[in-house]
């Protein structure tokens, strides 16, 4: 069959619609529901960033009478209810990556950028969608996590803490901010290695092995360069006070936004520049 015969063979629109953002965040809301990876990563990290708190929250209640004075004193109720933060992190991160290399590796990010010539819409689509996504769950798991951990802890009026408390709810929502960032955070450095591995092993490096191998420097080199970190100031959004080397909460948010924004525009420049 003649090119010009296949072409005549193939059906016509109706209707030409033009590619707006709004299109474009669709199209991107489709695709992410869609995808089994998806369901599952959230998923687990919904379970996580409420089972551990849960978890801890009964093992310390029923520890709670063989504790030292020193032990208790080191047990703050708000650190049990968002200890699920620092492992749901760790799924919200790789999903983040998974959500723009999965079109690399199997190529579909070729279409995806034939029905968007400018490519910075789609970017943009991406993490508008995911951050939606990521805090409209992890915003009742983190709370949840609060108030599930309280009625365990609350025969021990010590560790009673209300929702009220000056800062508690700052606190909490803090943890959700932090999770959509963290989602936002991964995808663009997903876009700018665009392989799952190493998207995924650059995440892991910036927020899990780069801290401690601060330890091996000097202390004043260490307590100079630890409350800048992108850990330590993600860690300060969901905190309730700070020590004189840490970032207080709305610091800390304003870097690590720094941080998110910094990936997504190195993402955005690579894009524009990269024949895919």
């Amino acid at each position: 069959m003649s090119v010009a015969g296949t072409a005549s063979a193939l059906p016509r629109l109706e209707r030409k619609g033009k590619v707006t953002q709004l299109r474009v965040v669709l199209s991107e809301w489709t695709k992410l529901r869609s995808l089994r990876s998806t369901r599952w990563s959230l998923l687990v990290g919904s379970v996580l960033a409420i089972g551990f708190p849960l978890l801890f929250a009964t093992i310390l209640s029923n520890r709670w009478g063989h504790l030292s004075l020193r032990e208790r004193a080191h047990r703050h109720p708000l650190d049990v209810a968002l200890s699920g933060v620092h492992v749901a992190q760790l799924a919200i991160g790789v999903l983040g990556v998974l959500v723009i290399t999965g079109e690399y590796s199997t190529g579909m990010i070729r279409s995806t950028f034939i029905a968007v010539p400018k490519r910075l819409p789609v970017l943009w689509a991406k993490a508008g969608v995911y951050a939606a996504v990521t805090f409209v769950l992890m915003l009742p798991a983190v709370l949840i996590a609060f108030f599930g951990s309280q009625a365990i802890l609350g025969n021990h009026h010590i560790l009673e803490i209300s929702f009220s408390h000056p800062g508690v709810a700052r606190t909490v929502i803090g943890g959700a901010v932090y999770l959509m960032l963290i989602g936002v955070f991964s995808l663009g450095l997903g876009a700018i290695v665009r392989n799952t591995a190493g998207g995924i092993a650059t995440f892991a490096a910036i927020m899990f092995v780069i801290p401690p191998l601060l330890n091996i420097l000097p202390s004043s080199w260490n307590n100079a360069i630890n409350p800048y970190l992108p850990s330590t100031a993600g860690d300060a959004i969901f905190s309730l006070t700070h020590g004189s080397d840490t970032l207080a909460p709305g610091p800390g948010l304003a870097l690590f936004c720094g941080y998110t924004a910094l990936s997504l525009a190195i993402a955005a420049m690579l894009l524009v520049r990269r024949d895919t």
